[in-house]
């Protein structure tokens, strides 16, 4: 790594952001504490050359999104976004608490539905969500493990609180890039001892510990990883995983029911109407294999379900939640509706069954006959929108044409889940960076890329 003829102030000349939290700059322009050690890091090098080095290095070990029309790079940004211990602590609680609470509402929807019969959460956010597998009622998975892996995604408030702005129960990905992340920039930049963040060698064992958890089996049991193949996009994340974990990799029509106790379902096809579905519903419903995640999980992650799950904590870990949720409104309640057409013009608006941020309209900066025209759709089919507060969500310092400048970040940790309500968290998760000036939204497909994230220890 070609370093600058002088060591580089890497903060020299950057816009300290006044309408939101900078992660890694104070209001008065000092960096924060637990940032000095990874910038102290990037010191003295010349950071569009660290860019392309970290990059390249991704590349060279094959981490790409598949797509039909070619692969796309995983863009990896070479500034650490650092988590403080005492920090971690907090938010690794909360999302303890929360997919714990998450995996108990799977489990009474497909059975007593007890949540419903107490008049927390209404019937209809159920049967209406786009993931309801009524076949699926009954069932008793394995070790009653409906979430084995859970991929929150967090923002960062102006006030500096995280929040949960959605929940991703079905088939989350991403562990694997967050760690080729790590690999790329520690390959390319020295860290002093004591600023250096906790490892993700436990990745692996959390994820066996989970498919362990979910298997019919007692002891190892067998286990195999289920891919469409090369067609899906995070297809390096199944070949990574299978060859950490030691399993097989396979396409549906390789699979062999008798061969296996416990299958890691990656495939597209999470429905049980689909070929995969229809493969492996009763070998489910009989007890002969565990799934994860299961089919029908998809029910706890639907966008309405969102503004319930602080009451589903309540109601099933008889506790205060620990990580709030970016206020969510259900639109289908019309008292909800008129509050929330009360401040419309603050809401972002998204499509019930969107993905990918395709369909959000974020009102404060829209136009207003684009507000109108949103307005007059909620109001024709409020069912089929979901509203949430506007988070102006956090910045880190990120490089643009070889300077450091702000840009909007998210956080997407992973949750494994074990026997008896066991959790494992990994240590910080994936950064998702937006690299558009001004830009809210962190998909890849819309010019985001990622950060390594650092726990300190």
């Amino acid at each position: 790594m070609t370093l600058a003829k002088e060591p580089l102030p890497p903060l020299q000349d950057y816009p300290r952001p006044s309408r939101w939290y900078d992660e890694a700059v104070g209001d008065d322009g000092a960096v924060r504490p637990a940032s000095q050690g990874a910038l102290r890091a990037l010191a003295g090098h010349d950071l569009e050359e660290l860019a392309v080095a970290v990059e390249r290095h991704g590349a060279d070990e094959g981490v790409v999104f598949h797509s039909a029309g070619g692969d796309e790079v995983f863009v990896i940004d070479p500034v650490p976004r650092v988590i403080a211990a005492t920090e971690w602590a907090r938010v690794e609680a909360g999302l303890a608490q929360r997919v714990r609470a998450l995996n108990a509402f799977v489990a009474d929807v497909y059975g007593d539905r007890c949540i419903v019969e107490e008049g927390v959460v209404p019937a209809r956010i159920i049967e209406e969500a786009e993931y309801f597998e009524p076949a699926m009622q009954g069932v008793a998975p394995p070790g009653g493990l409906w979430i084995g892996i859970a991929g929150l995604d967090l923002v960062r408030g102006d006030d500096g609180r995280f929040r949960v702005l959605e929940d991703n129960v079905r088939t989350p990905s991403g562990f694997a890039y967050a760690a080729a992340a790590r690999r790329a920039l520690t390959a390319n930049i020295e860290v002093r001892p004591q600023d250096r963040p906790r490892t993700l060698d436990a990745l692996p064992q959390m994820l066996m510990e989970t498919l362990r958890a979910a298997s019919p089996a007692t002891g190892a049991g067998r286990a195999a990883l289920l891919t469409d193949g090369v067609a899906n996009a995070a297809y390096y994340e199944h070949e990574w995983a299978a060859e950490a974990l030691g399993i097989p990799l396979l396409e549906p029509e390789d699979l062999d029911l008798d061969a296996v106790d416990v299958i890691y379902r990656r495939t597209n096809a999470d429905r049980l109407d689909t070929e995969v579905g229809k493969l492996l519903l009763e070998p489910v419903r009989e007890g002969r294999i565990g799934v994860v995640n299961q089919f029908g999980t998809g029910v706890a992650d639907d966008k309405l379900t969102h503004a319930y799950v602080e009451d589903m904590i309540r109601f099933y870990e008889n506790e205060e939640p620990l990580l709030p949720s970016v206020e969510t409104f259900d639109l289908g309640d019309p008292a909800i509706l008129e509050r929330a057409l009360d401040v419309f013009d603050e809401l972002v608006i998204k499509p019930r069954g969107g993905y990918g941020g395709e369909g959000v309209a974020v009102l404060p900066h829209a136009e207003q006959k684009d507000r109108e025209l949103v307005r007059k759709a909620v109001r024709e089919h409020p069912e089929d929108y979901v509203a949430q507060r506007m988070v102006m969500i956090s910045s880190h310092p990120t490089v643009i044409d070889g300077r450091l400048v702000p840009r909007h970040i998210d956080l997407r940790p992973y949750v494994f889940l074990g026997l008896d309500g066991h959790v494992r968290t990994l240590p910080g998760g994936l950064t998702r960076v937006a690299f558009d000036e001004g830009s809210l939204v962190v998909n890849s497909s819309q010019n985001g890329g990622a950060k390594d994230t650092w726990v300190l220890p």
